[in-house]
């Protein structure tokens, strides 16, 4: 147990954290950094509903936080809604939903393409994505507006020859953060995505030994979580935030896309 955890169990709120008051929905949230992103928003004083496949680490993790666990298959449309009914039921309403449930795709686009894991991977980590923002939106609109975080990843602000799957996912995670951040503005409800490298996770349990054997440094849970919390906290919308190891987390700056030139034969 860490010593966030412990704190977590040992020691009720007091009041006075810089989300006191504030109801979240974190995705994914049994293990990695879900489960970190859990006890930091709780931590900052916000009631928890953590949603996972995982019914045993999720009740865990719902445990440590004080909140309540929600059993959800983020792709399923209807299960994003039930999930998004339940917040509203045990707590009066959602301000913050972190979309962070994911997963490998497992799969290329060669002879060992799979169309079951394809649609699996998919699922998680687009359609979730799409789907919790479309059930969560009427919520925070609701309560005049509030915050959305989907989890991307750096295989969404760069090329991965060895997952082009995953990549194309999470390059449309960024996508859909930079497009629909701008187009929420107006209503007080922001949507950014959040990078990590090769960050502390189920998800990079292949590559582990690889990573080890070439002393790639892993990204612990909690500077995910912090980063999340800043993204909440602030002010931004359409931001991709990159976390990568030895370097402060910040908004990444895309470049502008070249205007039309001159046709040839001017």
């Amino acid at each position: 147990m860490t010593a966030l955890e412990s704190d977590a169990v040992a020691r009720p709120r007091t009041g006075g954290g810089a989300l006191e008051g504030k109801v979240a929905i974190v995705t994914g949230g049994a293990g990695g950094l879900g489960r970190a992103m859990a006890l930091t928003l709780a931590k900052a004083g916000a009631r928890v509903v953590v949603a996972d496949l995982d019914a045993r680490g999720g009740r865990e993790v719902a445990d440590l936080v004080g909140g309540h666990f929600r059993s959800c298959d983020v792709s399923v449309p209807d299960a994003n809604r039930e999930l998004v009914d339940f917040a509203q039921e045990h707590y009066g309403g959602v301000d913050i939903a972190l979309l962070n449930a994911g997963m490998a795709t497992g799969c290329g686009l060669g002879g060992d393409f799979d169309l079951a894991r394809y649609r699996r991977a998919m699922g998680a980590n687009l359609d979730g994505v799409v789907f919790g923002t479309h059930a969560v939106l009427p919520a925070l609109r609701a309560r005049g507006g509030g915050a959305i975080v989907a989890t991307a990843s750096l295989a969404g602000l760069a090329a991965v020859p060895l997952d082009p799957l995953y990549a194309a996912n999470k390059h449309a995670v960024v996508g859909l953060a930079r497009s629909l951040g701008p187009a929420l503005a107006p209503e007080n409800v922001r949507f950014n995505a959040v990078c990590p490298g090769f960050a502390e996770s189920r998800i990079i349990d292949p590559l582990r030994d690889m990573l080890v054997e070439q002393r790639l440094p892993i990204i612990p849970a909690q500077t995910v979580a912090d980063t999340v919390l800043r993204i909440v906290t602030g002010d931004g919308t359409g931001e991709c935030w990159f976390i990568q190891a030895g370097r402060d987390p910040e908004p990444f700056r895309f470049r502008t896309v070249p205007g039309p030139g001159k046709p040839a034969n001017a």
